[in-house]
């Protein structure tokens, strides 16, 4: 069954409407973002999750110390890297991290084979910011991938189309952000939808 990751958790209701829905994952951020949270805050949420829910960092182009800091205050399990890291940084990187891949053309899938790690996130390339723009790409670029990762699909997904980008891609896991919120705010019904969608699949 298909996983799902709740993106850009700012505060403690966002996160119990995430666990109580049946999220596998929530997602902090910590790069430049309207979504962006102080690690007080992230570590204060991270307390009070329940151990089976992963907590992911994101962050875009941060030193090794810095994401090394957050990860142990904030109790992450991963970090989830959004920037032009190159290949021998997240090598030399003591932790467990999540390389994130923008995709605009089907070429760009190809940079995502030769990074290390147990995961690999693909996201649109298309929109303002590093992601959380809420646009998708052509999820026929991965429909034929064969990856030695597993796959987390996220960009522009929500309650109406996930359950089509499941059935083509077939990833590990969904990662959503703007799909669950009405006016930039996370929503309690669109995340309990989004969760039902992916787990009737």
């Amino acid at each position: 069954m298909t996983k799902v990751k709740i993106c850009g958790i700012r505060r403690e209701e966002e996160a119990e409407w995430a666990v109580e829905a049946g999220a596998d994952a929530v997602g902090f951020v910590f790069a430049d973002s309207k979504r962006r949270i102080d690690v007080e805050t992230a570590a204060k949420i991270s307390a009070l999750l329940p151990a089976h829910v992963l907590k992911i960092g994101v962050f875009v182009n941060e030193s090794k110390e810095n994401l090394t800091e957050i990860y142990k205050t904030v109790n992450l399990d991963y970090v989830q890297l959004h920037g032009d890291e190159s290949v021998t940084f997240c090598q030399g990187l003591d932790l467990p991290f999540i390389k994130a891949i923008s995709i605009k053309e089907k070429e760009d899938i190809n940079g995502s084979l030769h990074y290390p790690g147990e995961m690999i996130l693909l996201d649109s390339g298309k929109g303002p910011h590093r992601g959380g723009n809420g646009t998708t790409f052509n999820w026929d670029y991965a429909e034929a991938l064969t990856h030695p990762h597993h796959l987390i699909l996220a960009g522009g997904l929500n309650p109406e189309n996930v359950r089509e980008a499941i059935k083509k891609v077939r990833p590990y896991m969904v990662d959503v952000s703007s799909g669950v919120e009405i006016a930039g705010k996370k929503d309690r019904l669109k995340i309990e939808s989004f969760i039902s969608e992916v787990k009737s699949v």
